[in-house]
């Protein structure tokens, strides 16, 4: 095996912890070997053989890195990037992309310029639920697809007790950049990209001073349409997905486990890790062969070690990049069409977008 590739992780909020640190760690293509935080030392009291720094810099100062991934807040995401494309690094940069379409070109101008690889964090791909939705598409069980509509709504009538950025007003926050991303990027991978986009984004809460639901409408010449849909005020969960075609529909409810089993400190090297319950498998009713059918359809097991494991594929064997950042820059392309829509009330064409293959498959 070739020598792991040396990363440096910058911050340790939600995302670095959660997202990211565990599969560096646990991954034997990668070590672990600094991470910034500003001002505390949390990494090390998980990873105890990690140096921390107190800034970028003195990250990229360093020789004994060799990949940079980027998890701090939003506004960070494009000067953070750049300093690390100028350094010579690799780079992993955390959804959204960018907090516009201008800045996310030029990311991506950026990183055509260096000979380093350069990809976004997409991790959503690789949740099992997803991954069971392309691969039912992809076989054709439902014919032809009209229909899409996907949730990631919550509960949470009041603000979070800690100081949370997310719902500050600053560049990049609210519920639309946060999760947005997931959501668009999936759709792009299962249907290309959209003809137009209808946005409807507001604050429903009485506290909120940022966006906190949105539905947005993904639009395609052959009829089909991707409704995406994001809400704060969601107590009883309706279908996480639910997907209408010719000959039948599937019907997902629940979420991928990963993210709350990473939350209580569990590493990912479990041999069931990524499987769900057999009771939580989504519902597929549709015709085969001439014979209507209603059952559970068993969930491919999700792993975001996935998206390292081909990262590692690129950068050491030159495979191609399945997260690229021209897939990056769309999701940010098509959230600044959005918020155009909502703000002057109508349908916009998608215009703009780069047309860079996405991946098919459930790898």
């Amino acid at each position: 095996m070739n020598q792991p590739i040396r990363v440096g992780l910058v911050g340790f909020g939600m995302s670095g912890r959660v997202f990211h640190a565990p599969f560096l760690h646990t991954l034997p293509e990668y070590e672990l070997i600094a991470v910034v935080e500003r001002n505390r030392n949390e990494a090390e009291k998980v990873y105890p053989y990690i140096e921390t720094l107190r800034s970028i810099e003195q990250l990229l100062q360093r020789d004994d890195i060799d990949l940079v991934v980027i998890t701090t807040p939003n506004e960070t995401h494009y000067p953070y990037t750049m300093q690390a494309l100028e350094a010579g690094k690799h780079v992993v940069l955390e959804k959204p992309f960018a907090n516009n379409s201008k800045e996310a070109a030029t990311l991506v101008e950026a990183g055509k310029k260096t000979d380093k690889v350069f990809a976004v964090y997409h991790n959503r791909r690789y949740v099992g639920d997803f991954k069971t939705i392309m691969q039912i598409v992809q076989k054709g069980l439902l014919g032809e697809v009209h229909e899409y509509i996907c949730h990631f709504d919550r509960y949470r009538d009041a603000p979070k007790p800690e100081k949370a950025w997310r719902e500050e007003a600053r560049p990049g926050s609210g519920v639309f950049f946060d999760l947005g991303p997931h959501l668009i990027d999936q759709a792009l991978c299962l249907f290309g990209l959209p003809d137009t986009v209808t946005a409807f984004i507001k604050h429903q809460r009485p506290f909120a001073i940022v966006d906190d639901y949105f539905d947005v409408r993904l639009d395609y010449s052959n009829g089909l349409s991707a409704i995406l849909k994001s809400g704060m005020l969601v107590r009883e969960m309706g279908p996480r997905y639910a997907v209408h075609g010719t000959l039948g529909s599937y019907l997902k409810f629940g979420d991928d486990p990963q993210e709350e089993v990473l939350k209580q400190g569990i590493m990912p090297v479990t041999p069931d890790w990524g499987h769900e319950p057999e009771n939580q498998f989504g519902i597929l009713h549709t015709q085969i062969e001439g014979e209507i059918i209603r059952k559970a359809y068993p969930t491919l097991p999700g792993n975001f070690g996935e998206f390292y494991s081909n990262m590692y594929e690129t950068i050491i064997h030159g495979k191609p990049l399945r997260e690229k950042p021209e897939h990056g820059y769309n999701t940010i392309r098509l959230i600044d069409l959005a918020l155009q829509s909502h703000h002057e009330k109508r349908t916009v064409n998608c215009t703009e977008l780069m047309d860079a293959p996405y991946p098919k498959d459930q790898a």
